[in-house]
């Protein structure tokens, strides 16, 4: 389980993940060195997985995103699940129940990035396509208490 102190570190590297470990220990009240360890703990139990950069896909010139709902053809679930693996602008994927197997989120430069991307799984799945106006929800965390 979670105390208050490990959410407040939860929150505050969510919106900063570079933030100083000096700052964090003097917004959650603690030593740096107990900060640390709370972190080196969360860690170790798998609950933070990784410190990363929250990148701009529209700086990089992809102004497009897509989700694709994609329904491999009788034999190919294991053969689309690898494709879809191997296609960088896939940068999320869930593997769900329903009609569809997979739901993906695709960044893109244009229309035709998709054309080509869909060309290259259409004779192993079905796809259904919708493009992304905008994102009211950010990834965020879920409640922490």
């Amino acid at each position: 389980m979670l105390d208050e102190t490990d959410r407040a570190l939860l929150t505050l590297l969510t919106a900063n993940a570079r933030m100083p470990l000096k700052e964090l220990a003097g917004r959650v009240g603690l030593s740096s060195p107990s900060v640390s360890e709370r972190l080196r703990r969360l860690e170790e139990r798998g609950v933070i997985r990784a410190f990363t950069a929250d990148i701009d896909p529209a700086r990089l010139g992809y102004t497009l995103q897509a989700i694709v709902r994609i329904r491999p053809l009788p034999g190919r679930l294991h053969l689309v699940q690898k494709l879809i693996e191997e296609i960088p602008e896939i940068t999320e994927c869930d593997k769900v129940t329903g009609d569809d197997c997979f739901i993906a989120r695709l960044m893109l430069r244009d229309i035709s990035h998709l054309d080509r991307i869909l060309d290259g799984i259409a004779d192993k799945a079905e796809t259904s396509t919708s493009i992304v106006k905008a994102q009211p929800v950010l990834r965020r965390l879920p409640p922490l208490g």
